[in-house]
Parts: structure tokens; sequence; C-alpha cells
């Protein structure tokens, strides 16, 4: 049961009603740009790091490897609240232990801003493939997707290899056909393969019911082989019908696709209870820990606190969570304190399209001009093997010493200064903030990500404290630089 939140904490949301009204209308505009040099100038931004702020961040590595309190962040977080679907209680309540948790871990400044979010409810997902022996196959609706109504959806099966091969069909190809979306997602260290499949998920609804069919069953955008179907995000067109979309277990499509290959004639019976609700209020959760003769300063830390229903998002992102904290806590116990004031924000609705981080971005105005740099965590529990980054070119040369700091954690150095960090800093990126971008080993998160697999059990506490380590480094030198990391070209922020 959540404790009650300490008075001493602040609520920095807005008035309801026509305020209300007014933020909501803003949410649903891409974040505006205002005109700005393209990058800082001047020796300020290449300066480095005393002798003792690299000390000092060696030392806050190797007590972080030595233990921290982030598993206690991740357990409480999931065991309290469990799963957070923007909009929902539980939702509600991850706001309320945000609150609760900084405070008590004394941050400054524990505030909230209010934000419109979306509220779509799963409900019950059935997906049969018919013949003389029916099967139910493990099956998850996507999220966003309507209902099949209560007389569902049977229709013949359509596979299909890849979405490039689904774009490519004549017009009415489908027509009256359910679209079985088949490419498996590739298993990479960094990620990649998801950036490969996911269009799968986001595009294809629309893809296919422009072509006339009545639902789309796709291949999990996942790497398990266990019978867990991977949720996730879809997103009709204005220019296509609205047709069910669902996802079925990667072991559940390869029973599909062999059935399909011995009768072409397969036929599938859906039934999904999928809908929308108006959307609800929840709101990104701030704490700061305060910089000493730079405090005006911002080093962004970020995560979102929402997560999908299936599971406990303990990985997505309870961990990122949990790293984000601890690495201010840690940092906020140094004596030697940083001269910039790092601030860690808990963003509302990532999942859902990204709310909190427009409305981080809106609301803070000509503050984003005062962010130095910005670090998200919403890749698991890590391990952080490599740095990547977008800064200012003239800074790269300095981004060493942070390496340096880093290596014996096994960090690698990054690519070619193109990262774009993590999707809830993107519109702060959008305004010419700089990223650093701690990569995490992601070779078995997505075999758990938007499944009802995604618990506390797969959370190892000596990964997750090497990632604390790691975020706490990173923070604390971005912290202490004596120049900065210039700007970034301002571009506008479209997703």
């Amino acid at each position: 049961m959540l404790d009650e939140v300490p008075s001493a904490i602040r609520h920095d949301g807005r008035a309801r009603g026509m305020t209300r009204l007014f933020s909501a209308v803003l949410l649903a505009i891409a974040v505006q740009v205002p005109a700005g040099p393209a990058l800082a100038q001047g020796a300020d931004a290449s300066a480095g790091w005393s002798d003792a702020d690299l000390a000092t961040a060696s030392a806050l590595r190797d007590r972080a490897l030595k233990g921290t309190g982030a598993y206690d962040h991740v357990s409480s977080l999931t065991t309290e609240v469990g799963p957070r679907l923007a909009g929902s209680p539980g939702d509600e309540a991850a706001v309320r232990w945000a609150m609760n948790r900084l405070g008590k871990l004394g941050f400054t400044g524990v505030r909230t801003q209010d934000v419109l979010v979306p509220h779509w409810v799963r409900g019950t997902t059935e997906v049969t493939l018919l013949g003389s022996n029916p099967q139910v196959l493990v099956a998850a609706s996507l999220g966003g997707s309507i209902g099949t109504g209560e007389e569902g959806i049977e229709a013949q099966v359509a596979e299909v290899a890849s979405l490039d091969a689904l774009t490519a069909l004549q017009p009415g190809t489908m027509k009256g056909k359910i679209v079985f979306l088949n490419e498996r997602m590739e298993r990479t260290r960094d990620g990649s393969g998801y950036g490969k499949s996911v269009k799968n998920r986001v595009q294809g609804v629309s893809i296919a019911a422009n072509l006339g069919a009545v639902a789309i069953v796709i291949r999990s955008v996942g790497t398990s082989d266990e019978r867990f179907a991977h949720t996730g995000r879809m997103i009709y067109e204005l220019d296509a019908p609205r047709i069910p979309a669902i996802s079925v277990s990667n072991p559940d499509a390869d029973t599909l696709s062999r059935q399909l290959k011995a009768n072409k004639q397969t036929r599938l019976r859906l039934k999904s209870a999928a809908r929308d609700l108006p959307p609800a209020w929840s709101a990104n959760v701030i704490g700061e820990i305060p910089g000493a003769e730079r405090n005006n300063e911002i080093v962004l830390l970020g995560a979102h606190l929402d997560s999908w229903d299936l599971g406990q998002g303990a990985l997505d992102d309870g961990a990122g969570v949990a790293i984000v904290i601890e690495a201010a806590r840690l940092i906020a116990k140094l004596e030697r304190k940083p001269a910039r004031t790092i601030r860690v924000v808990l963003f509302a609705n990532e999942e859902f399209g990204l709310s909190g981080a427009k409305e981080y971005a809106r609301l803070i105005g000509e503050e984003h001009l005062k962010h130095v740099v910005a670090l998200e965590a919403d890749a698991g529990m890590g391990p952080v093997w490599r740095l990547d980054s977008q800064v200012a070119p003239e800074v790269l040369g300095s981004l060493d010493k942070i390496r340096s700091v880093l290596q014996p954690l096994g960090v690698e150095a990054g690519g070619d200064n193109t990262s774009g960090g993590g999707s809830d800093i993107g519109p702060l990126r959008s305004l010419g903030v700089p990223i650093l971008d701690l990569a995490h080993d992601m070779n078995l998160y997505f075999d758990v990500h938007h499944t009802m697999n995604d618990t506390l059990s797969k959370v190892d506490p000596k990964v997750l404290d090497q990632s604390v380590a790691a975020y706490a480094v990173a923070a604390y030198l971005a912290a202490t630089k004596q120049g900065n990391f210039g700007r970034l070209t301002p571009v506008p922020f479209t997703r």
C-alpha cells in the first residue's frame, strides 16, 4: 500500500477547466522550435574537468558497483503499483508512488506537470485458428486498436512476408481477408532489429486496410520463442479505414504459417473487446538535486513512468526509473557537489505517443536554453556497453574524459555523434539540447518487451547497479564540466 505523499512536496499542475482544454489542444501540436544559433561557439564549449572532479566520478562509479538501492526502487514500483497503462488507475497510482519516493529520498522541488493522455482499454482478445481441430493462439490486441464487436470477425488469412511486400500489393488484393504480416525480428545487441521490425506494428494496419483487409494479425515484434504475445502502439492513418490489429506470439505465428503452407484457405476467428475511453489526466513527476555555483543550469535524467498493461513494466521502464532515481541519489550523497542541477523527470505516457515529453518541452519554454545536456534510460536494466552522443562537434574530444571513467565498466566508445537518445528526450533534442546516450545491451530485452513476461524476476540487481554506475558518472561529469556541450541545430519535432 502506498504511503501518503509528504506535505513538503508541491504540485505544479495547472488549473482545471479552460486551462486544461487549452493544454489538451496544445498536446496535439508538434513542439515548435524557436529560432536560434545552430551551435554555441567559443572555447567554453570544449573545457573539461578538474582532477578532483574526475577522481570523484571514479569513486562514485566504484561506490555504485558495490551495491545500490536501484533494485529496491523497481521492486517497490512493480509490487506496490504494477502495470501503469496511460489513463488507468495504475498510472494514477504510479504518479503518487513517484512523488512519494522522490520526496522520501530527499529530492528538492518535487512536483508534477499535468498531462492529458489517451485512455485505451485492452479488454479480452481471442484468436482461433479454424479447421478440423481448432487451435486457440496466444495473442494480444495492439495498443490503440479498435475491437471486433461482440460478433467477432471470421475470414480467410493471407500471409505476407514483409511490410514492403504488403505495400507493393494492388488495391483490393486483400478485400475481405485477414492479413497475416509474418516478419521475424532480428536479435541484436544495439536494438537495431527493433527499429527494422516495429514499422510492421505501427504502419501495417492502415496499409492492410487500404487493400481491403478486415483485420491484420502480425508476428510479435519481439525475439522470444516463448508463447508470449508482444503488444505495442499502432497508428491509424487518416486516409485508411480502421480495422482491428492483433499480434500473435512467435511460436503461434510459426504454427499459423505452417498451416497456411498446407492449406491456403486457412481461416481465423478474431474477437477483441479493445476500445477507447475519453482522455484522462496523468502527470510528469520531477525532482532535483540542486547544483552549487551554476544551479540554474540543468542536466536532465529521464525515464518513463507508464508501462503496458500485460506485465509489471519491470524492464520497460521500471528499470529506467530506478536507474535515474538512484544515479541522482548517489550524486546527492557526495561531499563534492555538482556545479549544475541534476533534474530527474519521470515522463507520462511514453508508450502511447510521448504526451509527457511534448508537454515538458512546451512548458519549459525558454528554459530549454538552460538544459545543458539530457540523458534517458529506456532500454531495460543494461548493462551499459557504449557511450554515444549528439553534441556540438567541438565538444567531441572532451567526451574521451567521460569514457575514461566509464571504461572500467566495460563501456566502449560510440559512433559518429548522430545518436538520437531516447524517445522522451526527442522534443528537447529538437530544441537544440545536446544528448549523451548510454547504450544498454539489448540482446535479451526484446524477449520480454511489451509482454506479460516483463516482470521483476527478469531484473538482475548487479546488472542494474552497473547501469546506475554508468549514469551516475555521466550525469556527475556533465554537471561538473567546466564548459558546456554546445547546442544542436533546432529542428521541428513531428512524432
